[in-house]
C-alpha cells in the first residue's frame, strides 16, 4: 500500500523497466512451495514465471541497499496482492489468491518509488470459486463487502459536504471537515488501491508525486486550506475529488474479493500506519494524522472480524492475539482524543510516537499469520 504512487501515463509496459527470469522463458513454480523473489536495488530475480491459478505464494527477499515492495498486477495495473516496507536483508511472504487464467506482472520496487523492475507472471488453470455461498470464506467476504459498501456510501455522503464548503470558500468549516470524511476513505484504503490510478488521484501525498505528475485530491485541498490560501483552481480539484469519490463507489461495488483479500488488507492497513503515518507525513499540512490512524484500525479490525469465525476455526489462539493487540493500540489512541476528532500530532511527544509504533508492530506481527490461515 505504497504512498509513492507510479504516474498514471507509465502504466504501459513499454514506459516500465521490465525485468523477466530466464530471458522470457517461463519457469513454472515448483509444486505446493513458494515462489522465491529476490530483490535488490536493481533486479526482481522470481524463480518462477508461471504458477497454477489458486492460491499463490511468494516469498521475498531483499538484498539490495534500500526499502523496496513487492506486487502481483493483473491487467490495467489492477493491484492482486502487495508487500511493502522490506527493508534490507528482511524476507517477508505474500500470498495471493488468483483465481482466473491470464497474463500478470510482477513488480519490485527499491525504493518503494516509480512503476517497479517489473516481469510477466503467467497463470494457468482456472480455479473453481466457492461453490457453498454458506461458507465460512463466503460468508467474510461478504460480511465485509457490506463494510465496504457502508463506508464508500458515508465517504461519498461526506465528501459531497466537504466539496461544498470548500467551494463555497467556507474554510473553517472545510477544515474541520477534512478528517472527519478521510476517515472514511481510510477504512477502505486496500479497495481503493484495486483501480489502477483511482488510489493515488484521491490520495497521493505531494513529497511522493512523480515528475509531471498533477497534485490532486485530499492532500491538495489540506495544503489549499491549511497552508496556501484556496487557489484559483481549488474547486476545480474539489469537483474533481468529488469525481474520483464516486467512481470508487461504483467501482468497489462491482469488486469481487476473496478471503485472501480480507486478510492482505488488514495486513496493508497496518503497514499503511507503520510507514507512512507514525513518521507524521501523511497530513504534513493538516497534522490530523491520529484520525487516519484510527480509520487504518477500523478497517483492519472490520476485515479481521468477517474473518473472524474462519479464524476461530483453525487458529483460536492467532484470534486471541489479534483481539489483545487491536485492543492496546486503540487505548493508545483513546488516550489522545480531544472533542470529537483527535489531538493534533505535532502535539504527541517522541516517547507517545514510539509507544505508539511499538503497539503496531506488536499488532502487526500476528496479522501476518492472518493469510496463511486464510489460504488453507
Amino acid at each position: 500500500m505504497s504512498r509513492r504512487f507510479p504516474l498514471a501515463a507509465f502504466a504501459g509496459v513499454g514506459a516500465l523497466v521490465l525485468t523477466a527470469c530466464g530471458g522470457g522463458e517461463e519457469k513454472p513454480a515448483a509444486a505446493g512451495g513458494p515462489i522465491k523473489v529476490e530483490a535488490s536495488d536493481t533486479a526482481c530475480a522470481v524463480s518462477a514465471t508461471t504458477a497454477n491459478a489458486g492460491p499463490v505464494t511468494f516469498e521475498i527477499t531483499n538484498k539490495g541497499s534500500k526499502v523496496t515492495e513487492f506486487y502481483l498486477y493483473a491487467e490495467g495495473d489492477r493491484i492482486m496482492g502487495e508487500v511493502e516496507n522490506i527493508a534490507p536483508g528482511l524476507n517477508r511472504r505474500l500470498i495471493v489468491e488468483v483465481a482466473e487464467a491470464g497474463k500478470y506482472q510482477t513488480a519490485c520496487k527499491p525504493g518503494m518509488t516509480g512503476g517497479g523492475i517489473r516481469g510477466e507472471f503467467t497463470v494457468t488453470g482456472g480455479a473453481a470459486k466457492q461453490a457453498d455461498p454458506n461458507s465460512q470464506k463466503a460468508q467474510a467476504v461478504k460480511s465485509y463487502a457490506e463494510y465496504v459498501a457502508n463506508n464508500t456510501k458515508a465517504l461519498e455522503e461526506e465528501t459531497t459536504k466537504f466539496v461544498a464548503v470548500v467551494k463555497a470558500g467556507k474554510v473553517d468549516e472545510a477544515k474541520a471537515a477534512y478528517a472527519r470524511t478521510r476517515v472514511y476513505f481510510e477504512r477502505v484504503e486496500p479497495v481503493a488501491e484495486k483501480f489502477g490510478d483511482l488510489d493515488p488521484k484521491i490520495d497521493a501525498r505531494e513529497a511522493d508525486l512523480e515528475p509531471g505528475q498533477k497534485f490532486t485530491g485530499f492532500h491538495r485541498l489540506e495544503k489549499d486550506l491549511w497552508v496556501t490560501g484556496l487557489q484559483p483552481d481549488t474547486a476545480q480539484i474539489a469537483d474533481q475529488l468529488l469525481a474520483d469519490v464516486k467512481e470508487l463507489v461504483t467501482k468497489s461495488a462491482a469488486l469481487e474479493l476473496n478471503a485472501l483479500d480480507l486478510a492482505n488488507g488488514a495486513k496493508e492497513l497496518l503497514d499503511e500506519i507503520a510507514t507512512g503515518k507514525i513518521t507524521g507525513e501523511e497530513e504534513a499540512f493538516s497534522h490530523t494524522d491520529l484520525s487516519d490512524f484510527q480509520g487504518n484500525l477500523d478497517g483492519s479490525k472490520a476485515a479481521i472480524n468477517s474473518l473472524r469465525p474462519l479464524l476461530q476455526a483453525k487458529d483460536p489462539a492467532l484470534v486471541s492475539t489479534l483481539d489483545k493487540e487491536f485492543g492496546n493500540v486503540q487505548v493508545l489512541l483513546d488516550k489522545q482524543r480531544e472533542g470529537d476528532g483527535f489531538k493534533l500530532y505535532t502535539a504527541l511527544s517522541q516517547d507517545q510516537i514510539k509507544e505508539f509504533a511499538s503497539a503496531v508492530d506488536a499488532l502487526s506481527e500476528p496479522l501476518s499469520k492472518v493469510a496463511e490461515v486464510a489460504a488453507q
